[in-house]
């Protein structure tokens, strides 16, 4: 159900239930959970980037069949740990988690999606929230994680209408960070993230906590919040150090 390719820091995640539209199942949830823990303790991996099989879905969320199946099957959207909420299993990974949504991320995706640190996106990629339609509320943080990012008039529209939002407009809104073609989509999901792994894991996964930390507070807090961890951290960087740094940046600069 999952697929995984670890080259040069790098793990290509893939949800693998294509003639199932990548639907969350109870039994890929766990999984999920299980590869990113895996990954998140591996040493070799730096950088994460998930996305589905095929070009028709990112993930259509919840698994619809199986949740009819099963009298406690709704208690899915609810749930807070790891193994039984995607979302969570995402956002607890230490490592940045790169995006690369290949086709409609529905509902319970789009939750996964919005997990993710950074997003890529195929021109097939469509977004929705259809939670109100199918009569239940989001449990995986779509209601306040959206709102936050494309700001409370388009989320209320998307949410209360269970409309799709294209590629470009999510573009536009500034949901995505970029649009590609579909043959384009992993090759630039994986150059993004081998740009990313040439920084040390610490630095990678401290970083991301900070903004991630941050953003949870007021702007007051945030700062008091970098304030004291950059401290703690600068302490220990000495004059050698970001001089042996230095010529590597300058050498990247050039060749860019």
């Amino acid at each position: 159900m999952i697929l995984v390719d670890i080259a040069n820091s790098v793990a290509l995640v893939t949800l693998n239930r294509p003639q199932a539209m990548n639907a969350l199942s109870r039994a890929l949830r766990a999984e999920l959970h299980r590869t990113l823990s895996a990954l998140d303790a591996d040493p070799a991996v730096k950088v994460i980037v998930l996305t589905g099989a095929g070009e028709r879905a990112f993930t259509a969320g919840l698994d619809l069949k199986e949740l009819g199946e099963d009298p406690d099957g709704l208690k899915a959207a609810n749930a807070s740990e790891p193994a039984e909420n995607p979302a969570w299993a995402v956002i607890t990974c230490r490592k940045p988690v790169i995006g690369a949504i290949n086709g409609v991320a529905i509902t319970g995706g789009f939750e996964v999606a919005l997990a993710c640190d950074v997003l890529i996106c195929s021109t097939n990629a469509r977004f929705a929230d259809t939670h109100a339609r199918v009569g239940i509320t989001p449990g995986w943080g779509l209601s306040q994680k959206l709102s936050r990012l494309i700001g409370p008039y388009r989320a209320k529209e998307l949410s209360l209408t269970g409309n799709f939002l294209d590629a470009e407009t999510a573009y536009a809104w500034g949901l995505v960070n970029r649009v590609v073609a579909p043959q384009d989509l992993i090759s630039t999901a994986l150059k993004l993230a081998a740009d990313m792994a040439q920084i040390e894991i610490d630095m990678l996964t401290s970083y991301k906590a900070m903004i991630d930390d941050g953003y949870d507070l007021s702007l007051r807090e945030g700062l008091e919040l970098e304030q004291t961890r950059s401290t703690a951290h600068n302490r220990r960087v000495t004059p050698h150090m970001v001089e042996q740094r230095r010529a590597g940046i300058q050498a990247r600069g050039r060749a860019q």
